[in-house]
């Protein structure tokens, strides 16, 4: 009965983050679009516009995913049982933020996104992603899903952390704006390479990789920032290549 309830509560879960991210922009909540609300701050780690399509595929990956852990073949699958509750803490750490955000209350979205974040890596973990083979059905509907979902609100985090500094009027310990944004390039390569070759996850990095280059086409001119950018996603391709091409996996069946 519990694995039922579990099941239940994870369809839930990833239906209210559907609809509320939907209406965020849709209605939008509070008469304000998430990306009207970014756009305010002056930090460069903001993609352009399109990038934010990528919720399209998270939306996606998150439906396949709840329509699988539903299923009655799935009902003991030790990865899912040990996931399930934590993901739907993530979804509602996910519809919280929305909220937040779009009532301005920047500060405490903080809270929210990295509660949302701690669940995607506890999640991530717990799956076992580019440590153990499991079959293909569960790599596309799960696994893939999750690495895309960590991606991408590996990326959100630094840009909310960014915004938040930027609205509290926090000096950046005298740096310029421009030095600042290069050490978080410096923490994003180091992030990704990471996650390269201990992972070798292409989902991951690729969102990664869509992420930067985003952030490259909304600040073309801007000298050494521009080029630091492009740097930064060379870098990241070039470790995932590595990783992929060049470093042995190690894999145990699960």
């Amino acid at each position: 009965m519990k694995n039922i309830l579990r099941q239940i509560a994870v369809g839930v879960a990833v239906l209210v983050t559907l609809v509320v991210n939907i209406l965020a922009n849709v209605l939008p909540i509070n008469g304000l679009s998430t990306g009207e609300i970014s756009d305010r701050f002056n930090v460069y780690f903001v993609p352009a516009g399109y990038v934010f399509s990528i919720w399209g595929i998270i939306y996606i990956g998150l439906i396949a995913y709840a329509v699988y852990q539903a299923l009655p073949s799935q009902r003991e699958n030790p990865r899912l049982q040990s996931t399930g509750w934590w993901i739907v803490l993530g979804g509602l750490a996910n519809s919280v933020w929305i909220f937040l955000w779009h009532y301005e209350l920047f500060v405490w979205t903080l809270v929210a996104m990295l509660t949302l974040l701690t669940t995607l890596i506890i999640t991530y973990l717990r799956l076992g992603t580019g440590r153990s083979s499991v079959s293909r059905l569960e790599t596309w509907a799960v696994r893939v899903p999750f690495s895309i979902y960590l991606g991408w609100i590996s990326v959100a985090t630094i840009a909310n952390v960014s915004d938040v500094l930027d609205f509290v009027g926090w000096d950046r310990f005298g740096y310029s704006a421009g030095l600042w944004m290069i050490l978080i390039l410096v923490v994003v390569v180091l992030l990704a390479s990471a996650m390269n070759y201990l992972r070798r996850d292409v989902g991951y990095a690729t969102v990664i990789l869509w992420a930067l280059a985003g952030i490259a086409v909304k600040f073309p001119s801007q000298g050494i920032i521009t080029t630091a950018i492009w740097v930064a996603f060379f870098l990241v391709l070039a470790t995932l290549l590595v990783a992929l091409f060049l470093v042995k996996p190690h894999r145990q069946r699960s």
